[in-house]
């Protein structure tokens, strides 16, 4: 006798299919042999590694600016956001351009990566809550740790990651030196 199976369907996508699926469809990267996520939602587009151009005074992590379709858009190097060195550059090394929220408004930034995966959906009840300690990188930044295929993936926060008011706190604190991420900017 004939009998159907259903399988699960892979967990990698090339494109976001549904709408109801955009909120657990996430893109991953590599930096630092580290495997990280985006929400879906939030990017815009992956553009190759180029030329930017540096602008004085700003934090470490922004390595510059480039121009996007007219506009300036920063560009951020997680490596350095997270307080690690800045990685080489290689041929798998790109920039992807997200939308965050700031200042009451949409701000488009740049982020390098060593490398893009793929999009990935990962079902909220596979998505487990951010250590509480051991992370190499600061908690706020973790939204939570994705299962996928018995490994975790760090799944970022970008609002905060990329947060303005903290990037414009280390601008304004740049001139005295470095300080480690977290410490008050002078008044």
């Amino acid at each position: 006798m004939d009998t159907l199976v259903r399988t699960n369907p892979p967990r990698v996508s090339a494109v976001a299919t549904s709408s109801t699926a955009d909120e657990t469809q996430y893109l991953t990267f590599m930096l630092d042999r580290e495997i990280f996520a985006i929400g879906i939602l939030t990017i815009k587009e992956i553009i190759e590694y180029g030329t930017f151009t540096a602008v004085p005074t700003m934090p470490a992590c922004i390595r510059g600016v480039i121009n996007l379709r007219g506009a300036a858009v920063p560009i951020m190097d997680l490596s350095v956001r997270f307080g690690k060195p800045a990685r080489e550059v290689t041929k798998r090394t790109c920039i992807v351009i997200v939308e965050i929220e700031a200042h009451g408004g949409q701000r488009v930034v740049g982020v390098i990566v060593d490398a893009v995966n793929a999009v990935v959906e990962i079902a909220p009840s596979e998505i487990e809550p951010p250590p509480a300690f051991g992370a190499r990188i600061p908690g706020g930044f973790i939204e939570g740790m994705g299962k996928i295929d018995n490994r975790f993936v760090i799944l970022l926060n970008v609002n905060h990651v990329l947060s303005a008011d903290d990037l414009d706190a280390l601008a304004n604190d740049n001139a005295s030196g470095p300080k480690p991420f977290g410490a008050a900017a002078a008044p």
